[in-house]
């Protein structure tokens, strides 16, 4: 996406310069200086994960025509954006154990804000596992731990269920991004999902 807004810059300037090349040696001069900048200033990278996942979503909202910006609510999305890089980045996986079926996963939180999200997201991503893969998630709060459980009936994905891992468990299927959008559409992104 990023890309493509550089080449659109990029195509514009030098439209631009060629159109003021025809019309005078001084404007043209001027823009092809603008467009040499452009290209050696634009980046493609926003700076971190969740700045860049707010731009997409501002970008689409702008080129949306039925977006109601009354509803919009990007401070929701960036707490969201929080608690997905303290579940991801401030916690310790203590142990993965293979059980029958599947998977034991023991997680401590590392912050005071990583254990909050833990208790938030536990509430929910069971279920949504559950919708998305038919597997089980049952946790278990024990002191400063928790003790994940990942279970299912179908075989074939037992060695699957293993190789995700904690990370891969929290991380899968595609319904991140549609939550994500809802939420800062300002919807309620658990009627459908978590």
């Amino acid at each position: 996406m990023r890309s493509k807004l550089v080449t659109i810059i990029t195509a514009a300037c030098v439209g631009t310069y060629a159109l003021a090349a025809n019309t005078g040696g001084e404007m043209a001069s001027h823009n092809q200086h603008t467009m040499q900048t452009l290209q050696m200033t634009v980046l493609s990278e926003a700076g971190n994960d969740a700045f860049g996942t707010i731009q997409e979503v501002i970008s689409k909202l702008n080129n949306d025509p039925n977006t109601d910006w009354s509803k919009v609510n990007l401070e929701k999305l960036r707490k969201h954006l929080v608690d997905m890089n303290n579940m991801t980045l401030h916690i310790e996986v203590i142990s993965q154990v293979d059980i029958e079926d599947g998977l034991e996963v023991i997680v401590k939180p590392i912050t005071e804000s990583s254990k909050k999200t833990l208790n938030r997201v536990f509430r929910v991503h069971p279920s949504q596992l559950k919708m998305e893969t038919g597997w089980d998630m049952t946790v278990k709060a024990d002191n400063e731990k928790y003790i994940l459980r990942i279970t299912t009936v179908n075989k074939r994905d037992v060695s699957k269920i293993r190789g995700l891992g904690y990370i891969g468990l929290m991380a899968y299927g595609a319904h991140h991004q549609k939550h994500h959008w809802d939420m800062a559409r300002g919807e309620d992104p658990h009627k459908m999902s978590h």
